[in-house]
């Protein structure tokens, strides 16, 4: 039986990923490389859909990649490469965009979130069409599983229909990806707003825990983290949001159950369980801190292991391509040189 290949992407679109990234996503996807055939992407082109800095979306793509690599996505056994760098992305996109209905696309739940917040006739037709260019990254590479989510999963189900519809009217020439579904860690919310979601559009700095923190910054936004008024650790998530949300990232990091991590607190108070909590989060985030700086300071090395993950990727993307011109009756690409 051959290796089943896994495909994920992750934007570039903050100078650092943070906690609900890592143990939603990367700590998975590293786990993966074991036993799947994997490919990892900064997804830069998806970045394109909102207002952006050129500057600071050049630099992002690249502490992004280093982040992935010091988080342990290891080049040698996964491809790991920049999305604009493999332009077939770009033009599947295009091909796909004619069998997608506008229903489908309009009914998809992240669009209509974000237009919501802007207003419809400020969002960009790539906002719109984001799920289309990521089912040309999903279906490029003839994916068999796609590490997802809750909130993924409306997006892969596109891409799943958009596969078979394209098989149906063309001949076979997509694997239908089925959905990894990753281990459950819980809802990440705000350290200093517990009851809304870690994130880097709408938490304060105070609020979010990034990967690139120093120690220092960990241990006092850790300290800072909001609580209540009482002073045993338990598990509450109506009556005690921020303290269940410390459990569940101690959990998480320590790989032990809530229940016993409740248990050993118990009504000591706040103050010890924070300060074990906070080294924890420095004992796991730290050395990635340090591996990523490592990385940034070599470009050039950055550069070829980036570039060496393009040249990879492109000899599948190729392929794939040449059966979807072939059956969409399109001419094949000319010849180099």
């Amino acid at each position: 039986m051959s290796t089943r290949r896994v495909f994920s992407g992750i934007q570039p679109t903050a100078d650092s990923f943070h906690l609900g990234n890592y143990l939603g996503a990367v700590r998975q996807w590293v786990a993966l490389q074991e036993d799947r055939d994997a490919v990892y992407c900064v997804v830069n082109l998806h970045a394109l859909t909102v207002p952006y800095d050129p500057e600071a979306l050049r630099r992002r793509t690249r502490v992004a990649a280093a982040q992935l690599m010091a988080a342990g996505i290891d080049p040698e056994r996964s491809i790991l490469f920049l999305q604009s760098q493999v332009p077939e992305h770009a033009e599947l996109t295009w091909v796909l965009s004619g069998v997608t209905g506008f229903g489908e696309a309009s009914r998809m739940t992240q669009f209509k979130d974000k237009a919501a917040k802007t207003g419809a006739d400020s969002a960009s037709v790539g906002l719109f069409t984001y799920p289309v260019l990521m089912a040309a990254d999903i279906l490029l590479y003839q994916t068999d599983e796609v590490p997802v989510g809750e909130d993924q999963r409306q997006h892969l189900e596109l891409s799943r229909t958009l596969a078979g519809r394209f098989n149906h009217r063309f001949g076979k020439t997509f694997v239908v990806p089925d959905a990894y579904i990753l281990r459950a860690v819980g809802k990440i919310t705000d350290l200093q707003d517990p009851v809304s979601k870690m994130s880097k559009t709408s938490s304060s700095p105070q609020g979010i825990i990034d990967l690139l923190d120093e120690p220092g910054v960990i241990r006092k936004k850790i300290a800072r983290a909001v609580t209540d008024a009482e002073s045993q650790v338990r598990a509450d998530e109506e009556n005690k949001p921020g303290v269940t949300n410390l459990l569940r990232i101690y959990s998480a990091l320590a790989s032990e159950p809530m229940d016993d991590i409740a248990a050993r607190y118990g009504d000591s108070g706040y103050g010890t369980f924070k300060k074990d909590l906070a080294e924890i989060m420095v004992d796991t985030f730290a050395p990635i801190r340090e591996r990523t700086m490592a990385i940034l300071a070599d470009p050039d090395g950055l550069e070829k292991v980036l570039a060496n993950g393009a040249d990879r990727a492109r000899a599948i993307a190729r392929e794939t391509m040449t059966a979807v011109r072939d059956h969409a009756g399109l001419p094949g690409a000319p010849a180099s040189g």
